[in-house]
């Protein structure tokens, strides 16, 4: 005669499967779940201190990036759109006040934009005038800004790889990993920088594919947020024609960026 399991046994070892099962990690799929990390890059299964390591060195190590998005400070608040490699970059930046252009190559640095991103300091009995002349002049011609001029370092920080990356790509106080999310397509990991993994430090989603790029930042402190992309890809930097070309002088008027 064929034993049997009694029916009370039976329920207990199908408890005892349940509990074994819901403890195990994700990656165990003896139980019927599904790896979250099959066929990507490995790096989720990272601690969060290794994955924000690895998407820095992922951006270093790249020749160029699309940065897009949005950066609060105490400046200001800007929208870029900028693509950038290691000897220049080009795009747009656009304030509460004022839209330009910047292209720079090597240390040359042009400056485009429309008659309202130039303004003077007015002082009683200026010559207004002269002021909006001046402004017609500039408007949607590049403007080479010399080196020694106030405005040449804050706008060639726009246009800098390592610069922009260096101060989006650390997250401060404790880290911790987050949810498995996307950014356009691409599987992602998120990484979350302050305290008790509620992201006030900053959040990186670290891409789940290929190389672990960053692929989008969130600043602390509501800082803003800015996407990554086309790691890699080159694009043409050229100097502009001379009859686009402005030459102002030493000393550009002050702008109200």
């Amino acid at each position: 005669m064929t034993a049997s399991v009694p029916p009370v046994r039976a329920r207990h070892r199908a408890a005892l499967a349940v509990v074994l099962c819901a403890g195990l990690t994700a990656t165990l799929t003896a139980c019927g779940g599904e790896d979250p990390d099959k066929g990507t890059n490995g790096v989720g299964r990272l601690t969060a201190a290794q994955i924000e390591k690895k998407a820095q060195t992922a951006a270093a190590s790249a020749d160029a990036v699309r940065l897009a998005g949005k950066l609060v400070s105490k400046g200001g608040t800007y929208q870029l759109d900028m693509r950038l490699r290691e000897k220049g970059g080009t795009g747009s930046v656009v304030s509460k006040e004022s839209t330009f252009e910047l292209l720079r190559i090597g240390d040359d640095l042009y400056l485009k934009a429309d008659s309202g991103f130039w303004s003077h300091d007015e002082k009683p009995g200026a010559d207004a005038h002269a002021g909006g002349a001046a402004a017609d002049k500039l408007q949607d011609k590049y403007v080479k800004v010399p080196e020694g001029d106030p405005t040449y370092k804050q706008l060639r920080g726009f246009t800098e790889k390592k610069t922009l990356l260096d101060g989006l790509l650390t997250l401060h106080g404790t880290l911790d990993k987050g949810d498995r999310g996307t950014v356009g397509p691409t599987r992602t990991i998120r990484i979350k920088g302050g305290k008790g993994g509620k992201g006030e430090g900053g959040m990186l989603d670290v891409s789940l594919e290929g190389t672990p790029y960053p692929l989008r930042f969130a600043r602390a402190a509501g800082g803003g947020i800015v996407t990554l992309s086309d790691w890699g890809k080159d694009f043409p930097l050229q100097a502009p024609a001379k009859e686009d070309t402005v030459d102002y002088g030493q000393q550009l008027p002050k702008t109200s960026s």
